[in-house]
């Protein structure tokens, strides 16, 4: 056996999934997951279980010595752990149990990575409430705070599942938020209070300190219709995941450098709703169209990973087993034939 790939090329010439899938069940979801994913398996979330299953929730069960808890506006930092918290690392703990499960009756071994699922710094930031309601975000000491202690609880949560299955863990941070805390343009609790951008730079280092302080090898989630890719490629992320469907000619140059820099890209080509019936080429199209606009020759394609556009959470649950069916025709494809596309 070979010994597995790090840093960069474990995601490269792959497809995986974004994270969420449809239903409340935790086994069954894990199952179609390991047997469909074959290269890059990831822990399944099923945020249709509600409070502390979602996105923000579910990091509640991750921070180390932060707790999140619910407010009337949404979620908030608190001093104690409390019941939010307490029910996110219950689903959690299903959650590992299910692949476990999964991964012992598939008889896989441990040459294949697991990739685990994290809402990133800033989106936390720009979503989760201080106690006086601000937005984390607006206090800089808070999302240093937060950024370290995602990290923390990323990588102790890596080392579970490495004691559990003997993989290698890699994470995808899910930055949907970005653009916007980037830009400026989120709000505050009322019309007379801002939310300022956080410099490049600043930002930056808060995504970076989460990245390098799990450890582990990184890929970049943003599924926004503005998509910083210069920013990104510059962040300490072996890989960046975005959907394929949101470039604008504006974008070109920077998913240029992007291509060049070394970082893998993560192509969202799968619409979470997408019918069954449409074949691979289709879904293929937009990639191969994207490369030919760089100028790029296409066996560029070998090394690339597919995706879904996004989470699959709001498919039926066959529609999501056959998104990653086709995700898997497409990243054959591409490794067999992206020449001749």
């Amino acid at each position: 056996m070979t010994a597995p790939a790090t840093g960069r090329e474990v995601w490269s010439g792959l497809a995986t999934g974004i994270g969420s899938w449809p239903g409340t069940d935790p086994r069954e979801a894990a199952a179609v997951v390991v047997g469909e994913l074959t290269d890059l398996p990831h822990l399944v979330e099923l945020p249709a279980r509600g409070l502390g299953a979602d996105m923000i929730g579910r990091v509640s069960a991750l921070l180390v010595d932060m707790y999140l808890d619910t407010s009337t506006t949404g979620y908030r930092l608190v001093s104690r752990r409390g019941g939010v918290a307490a029910r996110a690392r219950d689903l959690l703990a299903q959650d590992l149990d299910a692949l476990e499960e999964a991964w012992e009756r598939a008889g896989l071994d441990a040459g294949r990575p697991v990739k685990v699922q994290a809402a990133g710094p800033l989106t936390l930031a720009a979503h989760v409430e201080l106690a006086t309601g601000r937005r984390v975000l607006t206090d800089r000491g808070a999302v240093r705070d937060l950024a370290e202690s995602l990290a923390e609880g990323l990588a102790r949560h890596a080392a579970e599942i490495t004691r559990r299955l003997g993989v290698q863990v890699v994470a995808q941070l899910d930055e949907p938020s970005l653009p916007d805390v980037l830009a400026g343009t989120l709000k505050g609790r009322t019309v007379l209070e801002t939310v300022p951008a956080v410099p490049d730079p600043e930002a930056l280092d808060v995504l970076d300190t989460t990245i390098r302080g799990t450890g582990l090898s990184v890929a970049v989630h943003c599924c926004a219709g503005t998509f910083p890719a210069d920013f990104l490629r510059r962040s300490a992320a072996d890989a960046v995941a975005f959907d394929v469907g949101c470039v604008r000619r504006s974008d070109l140059d920077g998913l240029g450098e992007l291509f060049d820099s070394g970082t893998v890209p993560i192509l969202g080509l799968v619409p979470a709703t997408a019918p069954a019936s449409t074949g691979w080429r289709e879904y293929a199209a937009p990639a191969v169209e994207l490369i030919d606009r760089l100028g790029f020759p296409r066996k560029v394609l070998q090394s690339v990973a597919v995706s879904p556009v996004c989470g699959l959470a709001s498919a039926s649950t066959e529609g999501a087993r056959a998104a990653l069916r086709s995700l898997r025709d497409v990243a054959s494809a591409f490794a067999q034939e992206a020449d001749t596309l």
